[in-house]
Order: C-alpha cells, then structure tokens, then sequence
C-alpha cells in the first residue's frame, strides 16, 4: 500500500504542473503540440501539468527542451 505523501509534496506539483503549462502557452502551444513534441503520453503530459502525477526526470528534460528552457527554470 503506497505511503502517504505530505501536502507540501502536493503543493509542489501543482506549481510545477502550472509553471509547465505557464510556459507552454507563453509558447503558443497547445498541449497536443507539446505531447508531439515530447513523444510523451498525452494523459501523462494532462497529468503532470495539473500536478496529479510525479514526473519522471527524462519527461521533465525532454518538456524542458521543447520549451526552450533550461531545466532548473522549468523547477524553479
């Protein structure tokens, strides 16, 4: 049975999933755009944008890059 996590881990997620999504438009991209471009799962890519999934890092490097950001941007 999985460990709950703390509210702060919670928190966290969902300002990273809107600061992805703040880029993303910022970008002029949809998300079917950005999904193409990351080869990533459409639902996962919903997922991690409204901040209900942990991101794998190799997910986060490849947003990242379509983005045009330097990774420690995309977290900050």
């Amino acid at each position: 049975m999985p460990r709950e996590q703390p509210s702060w881990v919670h928190e966290q997620r969902r300002t990273l999933g809107r600061r992805i999504r703040d880029l993303r438009t910022q970008k002029g991209h949809t998300q079917e755009v950005l999904v193409e471009m990351t080869d990533i799962d459409r639902r996962t890519f919903q997922r991690i944008e409204a901040g209900t999934s942990d991101p794998r890092y190799g997910d986060l490097l490849r947003i990242a890059a379509a983005l045009q950001v330097p990774l420690v941007e995309l977290v900050k």
